[in-house]
């Protein structure tokens, strides 16, 4: 689910097809900068009704899952 919901995030963010983000997929590749990483965190937050409070540096999707998974 939470991967899930990234991936839509960012597919509608980009304006991209979201089966071309996978939880490998670094955000740098993504075009996605500090900038739209702090609000797709806002974003996520709504949408998954959890606090999220990035304290690593987070450079693809699927570390971005398994932190969610893991501390929220």
């Amino acid at each position: 689910m939470v991967f899930e919901a990234i991936q839509e995030l960012i597919a509608d963010k980009m304006e991209m097809d979201k089966n071309e983000i996978t939880l490998e997929s670094s955000f740098k590749d993504l075009g996605i900068d500090s900038l739209d990483m702090v609000e797709m965190v806002m974003e996520l937050e709504d949408k998954l009704d959890k606090e999220i409070e990035l304290s690593d540096k987070i450079e693809t999707v699927g570390e971005l899952v398994t932190f969610i998974e893991e501390k929220c």
